[in-house]
């Protein structure tokens, strides 16, 4: 048909009455509502995309901070965030489970049957606990011997034990080796429960039981359990016979190659994967986490989804809310800028981490990360930690810093 004039006026008539395709937003759904998913839905909507926030809690339950619950210095309900906000802003909830991932269609199927379609994926599954990783220990076991590594119910149940507890018991936590959620936080959660035993139980030990013979913060951490604690605290590292490689719930009992230890209140903290959803999609290795571009955090094995937050490979960032929270930020802007056709920048992310010793002492550390060889790796010379042989204010400071941190992060993700 030969173009006339008449018919590029009709043919202009009806693409100006027929909404335009090019002018309808993307679509991104979001997995995962924690420090990740809950980023990254509110920073992916202000950049004009059409988001779903998948999440099957109607609250967030926040483990930053959860260790300060255990001793006693912070209620449950201090760590407990909804979704109002979030949804105010404009993104739909789906208040379900992901259940089924087809990425060639780009489909995501939820609990109740319900199909959402995407252009791009953006997975914030966390942390599954690995439990056929550690013989003897599974869900029965966790009610008996508690990990509390997802804050909720698991942190009441340890602080009840711990409560319970007679002055003159033993308190055993088992650290897993790397990597996991939150290195330095199995250390912070001995500091923490160390304080609540000299206060409230002086006679009573606690034992950490280490598959690693180094951990974030050691120097800082062990000067500040020979001051504030003297001989109460003792870390036992891998090549001391530290690794647990079997758990007897029932009789409260770590078992070591070197030998069995038996707790009055025993807290383990198992290896970790990437949540199950992960590993659905197709996105996990065979290490159980996720290989990401470290400039868009699209997944190596799947194309279209990309997976931030603790659940991916995060080559030298660590696994933390500061980290997650800045990964999503990122990712927010990559996925944007692949939906609108442009070339992501390469982004330079920053995490922080607090450790409260005692509450009016704090540790830190911080780090700056770039893309290099396929990884998140070490900015050389950005980032450091806390000063040794500080003074009881420069610590007293961190811990006033440490609050109004997570105060501030808290406010932007959930607030």
């Amino acid at each position: 048909m030969s173009l006339t004039r008449r018919t590029l006026l009709a043919t202009t008539a009806a693409a100006l009455a027929a909404p335009s395709l090019a002018q309808a937003p993307a679509k991104v759904v979001v997995i995962g509502g924690g420090f990740a998913g809950a980023t990254a839905a509110r920073f992916l909507q202000r950049e004009g995309v059409s988001v779903t926030l998948v999440e099957p809690n109607a609250q967030y339950i926040s483990c930053p901070f959860s260790n300060a619950v255990l001793a006693g210095l912070r209620n449950l309900s201090q760590q407990t965030f909804t979704y109002k906000a979030i949804a105010a802003q404009g993104i739909t909830i789906a208040q379900q489970a992901a259940t089924q991932i087809d990425a060639q269609a780009r489909r995501v199927t939820l609990t109740d049957g319900t199909v959402l379609t995407y252009d791009r994926l953006v997975m914030a599954p966390g942390i599954d606990l690995n439990f056929a990783s550690l013989p003897g220990y599974d869900e029965a076991a966790s009610t008996l011997m508690p990990h509390a590594w997802k804050a909720g119910a698991q942190t009441t149940l340890l602080r009840q034990q711990l409560e319970a507890m007679p002055d003159g018991g033993t308190v055993i936590i088992s650290a897993p080796a790397n990597p996991f959620r939150c290195p330095p936080g199995p250390y912070e959660r001995a500091s923490l429960i160390a304080w609540y035993l000299k206060t409230n139980k002086p006679k009573s030990k606690l034992l950490i039981l280490d598959a690693k013979d180094a951990f974030s913060k050691q120097s800082l951490f062990t000067a500040a359990w020979k001051e504030i604690y003297g001989d109460m605290i003792e870390w036992i590292g891998l090549s001391g016979g530290g690794k647990v490689t079997e758990v007897k719930a029932r009789e409260n009992i770590f078992v070591t190659e070197f030998g069995e230890h038996k707790a009055d209140v025993g807290n383990v903290i198992p290896p970790q994967r990437a949540g199950r959803i992960a590993t659905i999609a197709g996105a996990t290795d065979q290490t159980g986490w996720c290989p990401i571009d470290p400039v868009t955090f699209e997944a190596k094995l799947v194309p279209n989804i990309h997976v931030i937050g603790d659940a991916a490979v995060g080559g030298g960032m660590p696994k933390s809310a500061f980290a997650a929270n800045a990964q999503a930020k990122a990712c927010a802007y990559a996925v944007s800028a692949l939906l609108r056709g442009d070339n992501p920048a390469e982004p330079k992310l920053i995490n922080t981490c607090y450790s409260l010793v005692k509450p009016d002492y704090a540790i830190s550390v911080a780090g700056v990360y770039a893309p290099a060889k396929g990884l998140l790796a070490d900015v050389q010379g950005a980032g450091g930690v806390s000063v040794a042989n500080a003074p009881a204010s420069v610590r007293a400071a961190e811990a006033h810093y440490a609050e109004g941190w997570y105060k501030t992060i808290t406010q932007e993700v959930f607030g």
